[in-house]
């Protein structure tokens, strides 16, 4: 029987190093499928035959390893290490693969990826075939780095250095890719001073190489988008991921760009082509809901000139239209009813339709859309969607479904 020692007896590090061994590798592949739910039971059985403190290493890697799937996909994290921090800040997968497409169709070969982390960036970039420096500061997150280069079999393509990032020499490389820490001891920091390396840095580092790109938080503010960058909103599965400031040649600046994933539509318009905001007009047929990243990127008139549509409200970002368009950037719903916001009455509404299936939606109104759910009390085999917003600037109830395949735009 192995002697279990404290608990406690190893440092972060060590007791990362200590999953590199035989032993280590040997109980993560025991606790590959494990139960959570089951843990405290399967910890003590493990703690007769193995070091308590490896045991503890093991559990909690092998927690990691199971929230990581949904951002780096089951057979990939169940190979990779990660830290707390590294599951949470870690780019996901798709996209950094696309931004690592991006590079490369730039014509780059070789990356300085600056606050590295666990590596997810440098993964995707050397899978795209290019040769990437690692550079982190943490001494842990860098033997986590190496270890993930390592089980996907890219440590040719991956050299981790554990260094401050402001003292890298990157002239010897093609492009530089910056992601800034943007959490603090406090949580979420909002100033971009703040970031560690600040922004002003990470910008003047980016100028600096012949390609660059910097991921900020989606959030920023337009005006804090320097002229000489190309600002680009991404969102996956419609959520809205990072905002990327792309600097060199190759790029158009002071161009906003929005891409959605996984189809990988973007929509990239220069600075002298930018549209006035469209005007308002009364709700037509159809209602447009554009995606995170068109709205984040103030690209709401593009998609409403796509499909000759306004504003139901100048201060709601949702376009009608009296036509019917496919377009890859908005979600097409045809609208079937239009109220003052009353509870009562979209009940009523709702059982005459037999709705028991109900969406909601909402953009101006402080309504909880779950709060709404419940005092619906549906029954029945339909479904609806219901938008909460305000029409004109009054509250309103907009009713419909959304368009299995909207006709494509006449060329």
């Amino acid at each position: 029987m192995t002697d279990n020692g404290p608990v406690n007896d190893l440092d972060p590090l060590a007791a990362f190093e200590a999953l590199l061994t035989d032993e280590g590798r040997a109980l993560l592949d025991a606790l590959r499928d494990h139960d959570p739910a089951q843990e405290l039971a399967l910890a003590t059985r493990l703690r007769r035959d193995h070091p308590a403190a490896l045991v503890s290493a093991a559990l909690g890697q092998a927690r990691l390893r199971q929230r990581a799937v949904a951002k780096f996909g089951a057979e990939d994290a169940r190979r990779m290490y990660f830290t707390p921090d590294g599951v949470e800040q870690a780019t996901r997968t798709s996209v950094a693969t696309y931004r690592a497409e991006r590079f490369k169709a730039l014509g780059v070969r070789t990356v300085a990826d600056l606050c590295g982390g666990i590596g997810g960036d440098a993964i995707a970039l050397a899978r795209a075939g290019l040769s990437v420096l690692a550079v982190d500061r943490s001494p842990l997150t860098c033997a986590v780095a190496r270890a993930n280069a390592a089980a996907l079999g890219l440590d040719a393509l991956i050299e981790v250095r554990c260094a401050d990032v402001t003292k890298v020499d990157t002239a010897g490389y093609d492009a530089v890719f910056v992601d800034p820490a943007r959490r603090g001891g406090r949580g979420r920091i909002f100033d971009p001073e703040a970031y560690s390396p600040p922004l002003s840095w990470a910008i003047e580092a980016a100028r600096r190489a012949p390609h660059a790109a910097l991921k900020i938080a989606p959030g920023v503010p337009h005006e804090a988008v320097p002229e000489d960058a190309e600002a680009e909103w991404i969102s996956d599965g419609g959520d809205v991921k990072e905002a990327v400031l792309w600097f060199g040649a190759g790029i158009v600046p002071g161009a906003f760009a929005a891409t959605l994933l996984p189809a990988g539509h973007t929509l990239r318009i220069p600075p002298e082509a930018f549209l006035p905001d469209p005007e308002p007009r009364p709700v037509g047929r159809f209602l447009y809901e554009p995606d995170g990243a068109v709205i984040r990127a103030h690209l709401v008139a593009e998609v409403a000139r796509e499909v000759d549509g306004g504003l139901i409200d100048p201060m709601i970002a949702y376009v009608t239209s009296d036509t019917e368009y496919a377009t890859g950037f908005a979600t097409a719903y045809e609208i079937t009813d239009q109220l003052p916001f009353n509870v009562k009455k979209l009940r009523a509404l709702l059982r005459e339709r037999q709705v028991g299936v109900l969406t909601v939606k909402k953009r101006g109104s402080g309504v909880e859309p779950e709060e709404l759910r419940r005092k619906m009390k549906l029954s029945g085999p339909n479904a609806a969607t219901v938008f909460l917003t305000r029409v004109m600037d009054a509250p309103t109830m907009l009713v419909g479904r959304p368009v299995s395949s909207p006709a494509p735009r006449p060329a």
